[in-house]
């Protein structure tokens, strides 16, 4: 697909964990609408081929490598971007790591690691675009959460946790800056296909494909939508699930995820 000739021309957008999945569909699809991308993550190879395949198209991409639990290095990359293609107007926290944790191999320092990518990676990548944005008074912020943020699932209590520790926060960055000219979005999908969900040993139910995931979350950030989820099935029962007691929702959990031994 070639670059539209309608794009929001002038904007720039940085994206993290821009290597794969929904990263690297972000980048190409806002590339294709007129911005120039910074693009991060760990993976150098790949954030240069997809710099490649952003410049075949007409856009404009710079790949910043770093490692989003590396606070100065994120600042950092965040700097140089601003410094390259211009201020950031568009910021997408993406980068994220799951695991598989059972109750025998319990480590504080993986549960560390995680939140360390997954939460405080998002918020250093606010900080790093939050005063200019607020300077300016324009400017997005996009957190990738997810479905898992709302309860708890077999052997994946870090990643959970993470997600909803991005949930709490985002919205309470959401409501402190409303009125400086800045949005925050939360996108918060259920089981995609993507290298992520691909190591995942539980059944996945209503999983979507990546392209028609991200038609729905690019909708949702031209939008600038509050909160974004999906697939509905899954995000309502999501939702719901919280008011039911706790031992109908631990059966259905089961019924639905199966309860597989590690």
């Amino acid at each position: 697909m070639a670059l539209s000739a309608t794009g929001t021309h002038g904007k720039v957008a940085f994206i993290t964990g821009a290597s794969s999945g929904f990263g690297r569909g972000f980048a190409l699809r806002f590339a294709r609408k007129g911005y120039a991308v910074g693009l991060a993550a760990r993976r150098v190879d790949r954030l240069e081929t997809l710099v490649e395949e952003i410049g075949k198209e007409g856009g404009r991409a710079m790949a910043y490598p770093c490692d989003v639990a590396d606070r100065e290095a994120l600042l950092g990359a965040i700097r140089r971007c601003e410094e390259e293609l211009g201020p950031i107007d568009l910021m997408i926290a993406n980068a994220g790591v799951s695991n598989r944790l059972p109750p025998e191999e319990l480590d504080g320092r993986e549960v560390a690691r995680v939140m360390g990518i997954n939460f405080q990676g998002a918020v250093t990548a606010a900080e790093g675009v939050l005063q200019g944005m607020m300077e300016r008074g324009r400017g997005q912020i996009v957190a990738i959460s997810s479905l898992a943020s709302y309860q708890g699932l077999f052997f994946h209590g870090s990643y959970c946790a993470s997600k909803a520790a991005m949930n709490a926060f985002f919205e309470s960055l959401r409501l402190d800056v409303a009125k400086r000219g800045v949005d925050v979005t939360i996108l918060t999908p259920g089981f995609v296909k993507t290298e992520l969900t691909a190591k995942s040993q539980h059944p996945m139910p209503f999983l979507m494909e990546l392209e028609p995931a991200l038609d729905i979350m690019v909708r949702g950030i031209e939008r600038r939508e509050r909160m974004v989820r999906f697939p509905f099935p899954l995000s309502t029962a999501a939702w719901w699930a919280r008011l039911l007691p706790r031992g109908v929702f631990d059966w259905a959990v089961v019924k639905v995820m199966g309860n597989k031994k590690a």
